[in-house]
């Protein structure tokens, strides 16, 4: 059968499931059912959804749970995280309570800055191309003031522009390094449109430059686009204590439990293989409350591992120390994040989000999606360091093989309890599944 197809953008939604599934299902008629049993009852909601994206068949569901009792610079919050992942949740919440009577999380934003480039070749000299930034800069801002204005009467806008010489890596390769100032937006669309402004006008006004040869007249502009590595829009988190208010029922030695998780800390920051690991267990909380504000994750996730290999080595984000009898973790890490803009003002469950936090602005989201980060990392370490990572994890897997093998109210009731004092694993509780069907 002939799988391909001609103009698919162009048919209906229900032309598109129809081809679909007669084409790529033996069972037709369950594809559109399972399909079909995600939509909206809601038409206008629907219809929403159906426009966010192209070709749009159905919408794709994932928790949206609540990590409550986040202390955050003495002010409490209850934070929305969107994730299938087992036990992320419940592991932010843990620390989350645990912070909670420590004095909490102490944050800061240490920069806002965004960066955007016009990647360019120029065949020709480069101290003619220098001098001919020096009267080009002034002309580039001044044409960009249409798409700048509205953004500078409330405080933002461009912050520099500078010329680069890359020609030590590729021939011919210079850009034009911008920064900018973006406010509560995450500000991709303004940025890039601001580069395209700079690349048109870096191209007639080489092409009028009396000093230049034909060639290097000829300047030509390969992209412009911003940069989702952002060195400079960072913000830290930290939480503090004497070591001995660390001792709970996990952790009876408070000084024996402050060594090994400082120690644990030193390894992911020589060790790439587990840094790598301990990054992602701080990009379960990010991401999660990245998506549930309706962020782009997968910037935030390529500018913070670019940022964690800033040294030439990929090593934790996060760091811990004990000095004279105190016990710090703390974490700096870039986020360019918007509470305007994009999909805030339009799904409806991130509007809903966003009052949850208190209409956050930008600096203040960056804030406490640091600190989400912070209490996943605290509360993975701690299980590493002391009873294990899948004891906890495992026990909130359960209830994934349960449903799995469509356990019945009575029999998840029962092996919830069982499993209260038996170690979780997919082959005990199939085992012990099958002893209760017997």
């Amino acid at each position: 059968m002939n799988k391909t197809i001609s103009g698919f953008s162009k048919l209906t939604k229900s032309e598109k499931i129809d081809w679909l599934t007669t084409t790529y299902f033996t069972n037709s008629q369950s594809a559109k059912d399972i399909l079909k049993q995600y939509w909206n009852s809601d038409k206008k909601l629907q219809q929403l959804h159906d426009e966010f994206i192209e070709n749009t068949l159905t919408n794709y569901y994932l928790p949206l749970g609540i990590a409550p009792n986040f202390l955050i610079n003495d002010k409490v919050y209850a934070i929305p995280m969107a994730i299938e992942e087992s036990s992320v949740v419940a592991a932010a919440s843990k620390a989350a309570k645990f912070w909670f009577d420590r004095g909490g999380f102490k944050t800061t934003v240490i920069a806002t800055e965004k960066i955007g480039q016009v990647h360019f070749m120029f065949k020709g000299e480069s101290s003619k191309l220098e001098q001919f930034f020096k009267t080009l800069k002034p002309k580039l801002i001044e044409s960009a003031k249409p798409l700048t204005k509205n953004m500078e009467k409330r405080g933002g806008g461009i912050l520099d522009i500078q010329l680069k010489n890359k020609t030590r890596l590729l021939n011919n390769y210079y850009q034009l390094h911008a920064t900018f100032e973006t406010l509560d937006a995450m500000g991709a669309n303004f940025i890039n449109s601001c580069l395209e402004d700079f690349a048109k006008t870096l191209k007639e006004e080489a092409f009028d430059h009396n000093l230049f040869s034909s060639e290097e007249k000829d300047i030509q502009v390969i992209m412009s686009i911003l940069s989702n590595y952002v060195p400079n829009c960072l913000v830290r988190a930290e939480v503090s204590c004497k070591v001995q208010e660390l001792s709970e029922k996990k952790t009876t030695n408070a000084e024996e439990f402050a060594h090994k998780f400082v120690q644990a800390v030193n390894i992911a920051e020589v060790e790439p293989y587990r840094a790598v690991t301990h990054n992602k267990g701080i990009m379960n909380g990010i991401d999660a409350v990245v998506l549930a504000t309706g962020n782009d994750f997968r910037a935030v996730e390529a500018g913070v591992h670019a940022y964690a290999s800033k040294n030439g080595q990929y090593s934790s984000l996060t760091h811990a120390k004990v000095e004279n009898g105190i016990f710090t973790f703390w974490m700096e890490i870039p986020l360019a994040l918007g509470t305007v803009g994009g999909l805030t003002k339009l799904h409806p469950l991130v509007k809903w989000a966003l009052e949850l936090l208190g209409e956050p602005t930008a600096k203040e989201l960056m804030q406490i999606v640091a600190v989400a980060g912070l209490a996943q990392n605290f509360a993975a370490l701690r299980s590493l360091t002391t009873t294990g990572i899948q004891e906890g994890h495992m026990k909130m897997h359960l209830m994934n093989i349960l449903n799995q093998f469509e356990a019945t109210h009575e029999e998840k009731v029962t092996l919830i309890e069982h499993f209260k004092t038996h170690t979780v694993t997919h082959s005990s509780v199939v085992e012990e599944i099958e002893k209760l069907r017997q």
